[in-house]
């Protein structure tokens, strides 16, 4: 038997037994997030794709978070006066965007053959223009948005503006913001796993690395997509011009002297993808536009 002069175990049964032991608490936490993967399932009625958002967070809650952020964001912000003609032209956007949500979210559940689930129906929708340079909107769960005033310039007109609010309409209606967070809880089971399996600082930064480029980061860029029809859907619908949408992102690209990492490297699609995309979008647009704003296209936009 192998034994040092002192009568303890040989070093390498003690390296063996840590061995096993790494491996029990591995299986332990992968066992946990499977069941955690498994039974926070849910069918997005926009896409008709299974999304995971925790069954714990309700539309309450959700709401909650948002009306927070909101306030913490207006309280550091100089908000615009809400009689002022740039904000009374926004909140007419935003109320005729608002005004589609039920009739989009029926139209796209019923092409993926699932059922609506109107998850905003009690969301107190509220809209501020904030005075500020950024090229920048926001809407948070709940209702909440705010417009930047540096955007106006670059929408140039009602029919862009529409494009950017649906598509941050869009991010709210489908619960992306729970989505995250429900794939962050996962992730930190990841990171616990490797610390608790013994793996060193460097090797876990290296791991998480790769899974942001591989996973992580299609992931978010996969929700801009979503966004991007969804809100198209949405502003044309509400007899606002898509085609517009095109234009509106090529301004955009220019922003900073056209300037910006590589599409695997963002949590956003390039320019030219995103461009591509909304480009093939247009025909399905218009189809909305038609079956809501009649021939014309625009005859139900006045006013």
């Amino acid at each position: 038997m192998n034994q040092d002069p002192f009568g303890n175990r040989n070093p390498q049964s003690r390296r063996r037994g840590a061995g096993g032991l790494r491996l029990w608490v591995l299986v332990l936490f992968a066992g946990y997030a499977a069941y955690y993967w498994y039974s926070n399932r849910t069918v997005d009625p926009y896409t008709g794709e299974e999304v995971m958002i925790d069954k714990g967070l309700s539309a309450e809650d959700e709401s909650a978070m948002g009306l927070q952020a909101y306030r913490e964001i207006l309280g550091q912000e100089r908000a615009v006066d809400p009689d002022a003609q740039v904000a009374r032209q926004i909140r007419a956007i935003a109320e005729r965007l608002i005004s589609r949500v039920d009739e989009v979210e029926a139209d796209l559940a019923a092409e993926k053959g699932v059922q609506p689930r109107n998850f905003a129906g009690n969301f107190e929708w509220q809209v501020s223009v904030i005075e500020s340079g950024q090229a920048n909107a926001f809407a948070l769960p709940g209702g909440k948005m705010a417009v930047y005033t540096g955007l106006v310039p670059i929408a140039r007109n009602a029919d862009g503006m529409a494009v950017v609010m649906g598509h941050e309409i869009a991010h709210a209606l489908m619960r992306h913001g729970a989505q995250r967070m429900a794939r962050g809880k996962l992730e930190q089971i990841g990171q616990m796993a490797g610390a608790a399996s013994g793996m060193d600082a460097g090797t876990l930064q290296t791991v998480m690395s790769a899974y942001g480029v591989t996973s992580a980061l299609p992931y978010a860029r996969g929700h801009e997509s979503q966004a991007d029809e969804v809100g198209l859907m949405l502003a044309a619908a509400a007899c606002f011009d898509p085609a517009e949408a095109m234009p509106l992102w090529e301004r955009m690209a220019q922003l900073g002297g056209g300037q910006s990492p590589p599409e695997f490297a963002s949590t956003h699609p390039s320019a030219e993808s995103r461009i591509a995309h909304l480009q093939s979008l247009q025909q399905k647009a218009m189809g909305f536009r038609q079956k809501y704003c009649g021939q014309g296209g625009g005859a139900a936009a006045a006013g």
